[in-house]
């Protein structure tokens, strides 16, 4: 099932399949070696996961190449597409399409397929982890304990249960989280404008406003695409729309919060915590980063929230076995 709708949800007007005996593919960012093994038993297989990092050098693996697997650092653009004549399939080791020029390859015949499904769990984990961190706010004492000094008064934080968790963007991840949020004794609410009212979605959580989710969320999660509609959803005046004491929780995409307005709402204490796992600008330049310097109510991490030892076999096995099988019908 998994297969058939990742297959279903993005695929181009294909061309011809090629031989198989003649495919080539390129991967330019890490993949779950037995995946790399399967595919490498069937087609020719250049894999090098620092590709990423040398944008120039996969322009030139890309001449004879007839499928492209990246995950999202990987820009494929409408120039890159022009370098690779016999390209058939991009293979998305996740979910988020806007480093793939999506107009492009379907203008030059290249279905895109990304891994549907295949690491929601992940990232549903990951912002409730990241949740109950922010919210007990009581593990960042390590090197006061070790100076002997036993801050016990000022660590006493919330509890989960109880609080409301607001969902901006209600799509599969967000119902994942949905349902361990109430499993853990948290009202549920959500703002979807494209999720119709009559979902069956929403028996896990209450439909609301944008500005009434931020007046509410005593944990705010986002879970939308990146575009010109989203782009800064989350800036200072939502900032301050936000309850007092809130959490702000973004693995989504970068752009969809204004990181200087984020810093800023931080440093002056409007909230009590944020997890980040996507930015503007990834990686995150030490230039990027001096907003965040000090602030210790802040997660950082790398991009990985969809990325377990599990969800890695998970989204690997899947686009192996897609981009295998549009090579060999």
């Amino acid at each position: 099932m998994i297969l058939q709708a990742a297959a279903q949800k993005v695929a181009a007007t294909c061309k011809e399949a090629p031989d198989p005996a003649m495919a080539e593919i390129v991967i330019t960012e890490f993949m779950d070696q037995s995946a790399v093994d399967q595919l490498s038993a069937q087609f020719a297989t250049r894999y090098d996961p620092e590709l990423a990092d040398r944008q120039e050098d996969i322009s030139a693996l890309l001449g004879s190449a007839t499928a492209l697997i990246v995950r999202n650092r990987t820009q494929v653009t409408k120039d890159l597409l022009a370098k690779a004549p016999a390209l058939k399939c991009v293979g998305r080791l996740g979910v988020g399409l806007d480093n793939i020029d999506m107009d492009a390859c379907k203008g030059a015949g290249v279905s895109v397929y990304p891994a549907t499904g295949a690491n929601n769990l992940s990232v549903a984990e990951y912002v409730i982890s990241n949740a109950m961190v922010l919210l007990r706010g009581a593990y960042h004492a390590r090197d006061a304990m070790l100076r002997g000094e036993w801050p016990r008064q000022t660590l006493i934080g919330r509890e989960l249960s109880g609080r409301v968790m607001g969902l901006v963007g209600f799509g599969a991840i967000a119902r994942e989280v949905a349902e361990r949020a109430r499993a853990l004794g948290m009202d549920v609410i959500a703002y979807d404008p494209f999720c119709p009212a009559d979902d069956a979605a929403w028996q896990l959580g209450r439909k609301v406003s944008f500005e009434d989710l931020l007046r509410l969320s005593d944990v705010v999660s986002l879970h939308v695409p990146l575009n010109d509609s989203t782009y800064h959803l989350i800036d200072a005046a939502a900032l301050a729309g936000m309850k007092d004491g809130a959490i702000l929780i973004n693995a989504a995409r970068g752009g969809v919060i204004d990181e200087e307005a984020l810093a800023s709402a931080l440093s002056h204490g409007r909230l009590a915590g944020a997890a980040l796992d996507v930015f503007e600008v990834e990686p995150l330049t030490a230039n990027a980063a001096m907003k965040f310097s000090g602030i210790a109510n802040l997660v950082l991490t790398p991009h990985i929230a969809g990325v377990t030892e599990e969800s890695n076999v998970r989204v690997s096995a899947l686009i192996a076995q897609i981009v295998a099988e549009h090579l060999t019908r």
